[in-house]
């Protein structure tokens, strides 16, 4: 009878951690977003450089950010379909060239799935309007 209780807390604590890095951190997160500061901004003041402001990211389309000018590749019909979701999101910025070809987005990619996680739970918090959800 305790056996099968001590092996699905076994299971239990060795699951947490990854649905914890599946979840992400979003002060981690912030910290991974420095990378991107060059080019792309969110917050309340946040406004298009060399690439759009990203805030209320997840649930916008690809290639929709008002008064930013996108590379043709985003006006492909197949791009501009794509609607911004944390899984898409994360296959993109593992490799932006890749999955997008023809981008002007010059970053490499990040290839740590913690980093990429991070990120997203970082972006989550912004709101279309740039406010963080509380």
């Amino acid at each position: 009878m305790r056996i099968p209780l001590i092996v699905a807390a076994l299971t239990a604590l060795a699951t947490a951690p990854a649905a914890a890095q599946a979840a992400g951190d979003a002060a981690a997160g912030e910290r991974v977003f420095a990378q991107c500061r060059a080019c792309h901004q969110v917050g309340e003041t946040a406004r298009n450089l060399a690439g759009p402001q990203l805030n209320g990211l997840f649930g916008r389309r690809a290639g929709s950010v008002a008064g930013y000018n996108y590379s043709p590749a985003y006006k492909a019909p197949d791009v501009a379909e794509k609607t911004w979701s944390p899984e898409n999101f994360a296959a993109y910025i593992r490799d932006p060239r890749t999955v997008t070809p023809g981008t002007r987005m010059v970053f490499a990619g990040l290839r740590d799935d913690t980093q990429i996680a991070n990120l997203v739970a970082y972006l989550r918090q912004f709101g279309a309007d740039g406010k963080k959800a509380p």
